[in-house]
């Protein structure tokens, strides 16, 4: 270290202007990035990167169509279907596909009515009945589509007060195609190294797909407050809440937003105020804040010219920068006011000096400890979470550069005033905790043991299962809308069941000769077809003879599902879904079919009749009916659930694994043909893994920081005294999530690190001054009071500092930021109680000097 301070002394102290300068110009060059410094807040970005369903995922979406839309909730003031209401809600959906972006309106205005009376297969080729359409009788319609199999608690909720539109933006096909593409070679990568070539293309691939994504989030942002615009001329007429993936992505962004500007603002003002209040001069208050809002600016710029976007999970940077830029330059400052205590003649710069030489070498190994445990995250195999772990990994490199040029710097370009130690309620604190260790050590050690026991038990009640609605407080617009939607029209998440052909059935196509296999097939349903299914379409009058009926035999002869025997299969898998007290809105094509046998007079068809029924009927009843439930080939079908967000009894993956073994064991498919997808998968993925990489990165950590304590004290008996202050303060806080039924997600992941990171902190400066009392006199009793009264002073003040100021959270609508300030807090609080008794008590135990 001795080099280190050796430049600071020619550099800094000997010129401080052109530090100043010199950091002013960096700081100057990276706030022109600040700009283009950006929040992501969309589903990708809380997703497994290299997780093999989120590219099945992507494929299914592309087959069947996305679920990323909007949902308009729409409850009538008065009755929905008078022509006051019906009229409005025409005037909404106009308005709303009027939008430039938008693809598609689906609302109870526009979905084909099958079921209303003179509807026949025959008159839905000459014309598909609407709601919209002056001819339908709006009661027959109310009937169909609270009572539909397809419609009822989708498109309706069943007390038929409120419906719902689906607003469809327009897809970025170049983005979709770059994003399977990259996915391809990241699956790749889990096998082989990729070579020169695929590694240039998927970086190119990664910075167009970035490049796409901030066009696409600012073009939706303005979307989602044009819609809103449109919503609110509409508020006099019926209740309406706005929902969907989009609609969050664009709110959780602002919440975020308005978090990192307001809190991050109001936080430095009440740092101000508590500063003020602990050091009362002025430059002991300037100093720090201006490290701290230097360090701030740099990073902020720097991650805006890297074009590195920030997530929910490391959105709270800024405030941990805060709190690490804090900690150094407060306990820069409490060491040159002890030095100038004890030395009040001494000039400013034997002060600084000294002060340098004495806090450089823990100051220096904290630093690098913080950053071994936010590295701990890169192991993770979470994307946000490694992103995070870099991100402050860089921060801590710009915090303690920040801090040793504009402390000493400012520091000289002042005079030494008079030396001062205020007298507070700070020594007589820490006085207490070095009493509790010298005259109650039994009783000390025994607290520590039961916390340690609390904590353990209270991290064997803590749980991944968490449910997303519960990331915003009631009154918030995304959390009444995903509530309405849960409620009233059958649930919020989607999770779907892709059930594949057998293997069987494409050897036996293989080694069947066409002709034979049509032949046999149409005799066995030529019945079928002259009796049921002429008659309806006027007489045999098919648009086309013989080729239209050799189409649809096609169909039925080369399809796996689309016949009586496999949709009765269908049905039965459809039903056991349905009857699952999680799901909500379960639609497949068993749902089609029943709403097709209306139209049959009650009968199921046969095979055969399906197959050429399927040919004949109108796209848009292909559309809403089959295209989202079964491939254009008919050998694979999609059942499409949603699932209740709001139920507090919610087990994502028992859910999945129980219907998962139903499907292989109960109903006899083959376990590589079935197939559960969709954001319900994909979201209990990442719950999942937490547990894995929260031992993962402990296990990481605790042992790279006990080899940095090795490195740093030389001794191992030392290193594992320093370490268990950290375990026991990760151990409490986690416990306490436990305890409290905080679940574990992809936010409070980080707290670990985050505790351990503080914690570490603490025990450096508190060995280091502790070891320098004790070559004073070698009394081990006089050194634990003099570094209480002197390191353990600094300590307290950044612990109240941050705890106070953390506490704005709470005012946070994102539930995780709130959480994040509490642990925080408490981890913080800890800290500072195990390293000042539990940590003095081991030193003086292992007579550590």
């Amino acid at each position: 270290m001795s080099f280190f301070t050796a430049i600071l002394d020619r550099y800094v102290l000997d010129r401080p202007w052109l530090a100043l300068l010199l950091v002013g110009a960096v700081a100057g060059v990276l706030a022109m990035f600040v700009p283009q410094f950006e929040l992501d807040a969309s589903a990708d970005s809380l997703l497994l990167e290299q997780d093999s369903d989120l590219r099945y995922y992507r494929g299914v979406v592309a087959r069947y169509g996305s679920d990323n839309f909007l949902v308009v909730t729409y409850t009538a003031r008065r009755d929905l279907f008078s022509s006051t209401t019906l009229a409005d809600l025409k005037q909404l959906r106009d308005e709303l596909f009027a939008m430039e972006r938008v693809k598609q309106v689906i609302s109870m205005l526009d979905v084909p009515l099958i079921e209303t009376p003179g509807t026949s297969l025959a008159t839905l080729q000459k014309h598909v009945p609407t709601l919209d359409n002056p001819a339908t009788n709006p009661e027959d319609a109310r009937a169909e589509l609270r009572e539909s199999p397809i419609y009822s608690n989708l498109l309706m909720s069943l007390d038929g007060d409120t419906t719902a539109l689906l607003v469809r933006f327009r897809e970025n096909e170049e983005y979709v195609g770059l994003q399977f593409e990259r996915d391809r070679l990241r699956e790749k990568m889990l096998i082989r190294n990729l070579d020169s070539e695929e590694e240039r293309a998927k970086d190119l691939m990664t910075e167009r797909i970035n490049e796409l994504s901030r066009m696409m989030k600012d073009q939706e942002q303005a979307d989602i407050a044009r819609v809103r615009e449109i919503l609110a001329g509409h508020s006099e007429q019926a209740e309406i809440h706005l929902g969907g993936v989009p609609m969050i992505v664009s709110d959780m962004i602002d919440y975020i937003r308005h978090d990192i500007v307001v809190f991050g603002t109001g936080i430095l003002l009440f740092l101000t105020v508590l500063l003020c209040i602990i050091f009362g001069k002025l430059r002991w208050v300037v100093i720090p804040l201006l490290c701290c809002a230097v360090s701030v600016l740099m990073m902020v710029g720097l991650l805006g010219a890297l074009q590195w976007r920030v997530t929910v999970v490391s959105s709270n940077f800024v405030a941990l920068m805060l709190i690490f830029s804090l900690s150094l330059t407060v306990h820069l400052i409490q060491r040159y006011r002890e030095l100038h205590v004890e030395n009040p003649g001494a000039n400013q710069r034997w002060l600084v000096r000294a002060t340098l030489r004495d806090k450089t070498r823990p100051c220096i190994f904290t630093a690098i400890t913080t950053m071994v445990g936010f590295g701990s995250l890169l192991v993770s195999g979470i994307r946000p979470v490694i992103d995070f772990g870099w991100m402050m990994v860089i921060g801590m490199v710009v915090v303690v550069a920040t801090a040793f040029v504009l402390f000493p710097a400012c520091a000289m370009l002042v005079k030494a005033s008079e030396p001062s130690d205020r007298g507070d309620s700070t020594q007589l604190i820490t006085g207490f905790f070095a009493s509790l260790v010298d005259k109650r050590a039994t009783v000390t050690g025994v607290f520590c043991v039961l916390l340690a026991v609390t904590g353990i038990w209270g991290v064997g009640r803590l749980q991944v299962e968490n449910r997303f609605i519960d990331y915003f407080k009631k009154d918030t617009e995304i959390y009444q809308g995903m509530l309405t939607i849960d409620r009233e029209l059958g649930g919020t998440v989607p999770l779907d069941v892709i059930l594949d052909a057998e293997q069987a059935f494409f050897d036996q196509q293989a080694a069947t000769q066409d002709d034979e296999f049509s032949d046999d097939f149409a005799s066995e349903f030529e019945d079928d077809f002259n009796d049921d299914f002429a008659d309806e379409f006027d007489g045999g009058d098919m648009g086309g003879g013989s080729s239209g009926a050799g189409s649809g035999a096609d169909l039925g002869a080369t399809s796996y599902w689309y016949n009586t025997f496999r949709l009765n299969r269908l049905r039965t898998v459809h039903a056991y879904l349905d009857g699952l007290p999680e799901t909500g809105k379960v639609l497949s094509l068993a749902t089609t079919m029943e709403a097709l046998e209306i139209l049959n007079k009650d009968e199921k068809p046969g095979t055969f009749f399906l197959s050429v029924l399927y040919n004949r009927l109108p796209p848009s009843i292909k559309d809403a009916l089959f295209k989202p439930y079964m491939s254009a080939d008919g050998n694979q079908v999609r059942i499409s659930m949603r699932i209740y967000e709001s139920d507090n009894k919610l087990q994502r993956e028992r859910l999945l694994n129980d219907i998962r073994t139903h499907l292989v064991d109960e109903l006899g498919f083959q376990p590589d043909r079935v197939h559960l997808t969709g954001m319900f998968v994909l979201y209990n993925n990442v719950l999942q893994s937490l547990y894995r990489s929260q031992i993962l990165t402990m296990g990481v950590v605790f042992v790279a920081i006990m080899l940095m304590f090795g490195v740093l004290f030389w001794s191992f008996k030392i290193a594992l005294i320093a370490i268990l202050p950290s375990i026991l303060s990760v151990n409490v806080v986690l416990g306490s999530m436990g305890i409290l039924g905080i679940p574990l997600d992809i936010m409070t992941i980080t707290i670990a690190a985050i505790s351990v990171g503080i914690g570490v902190d603490d025990s450096i400066h508190y060995i280091h001054r502790y070891r320098q009392e004790m070559r004073v006199d070698g009394d081990a009793r006089a050194a634990m009071y003099r570094s209480h009264s002197s390191v353990g002073r600094a300590m307290f003040y950044t612990t109240v500092i941050i705890i106070a100021g953390f506490s704005i959270l709470a005012l946070s609508n994102f539930i995780p930021s709130i959480l994040f300030g509490m642990l925080t807090g408490l981890s913080m609080l800890m800290a500072l109680v195990a390293n000042l008794t539990l940590l003095p008590l081991l030193l003086r135990w292992r007579n550590v000097s």
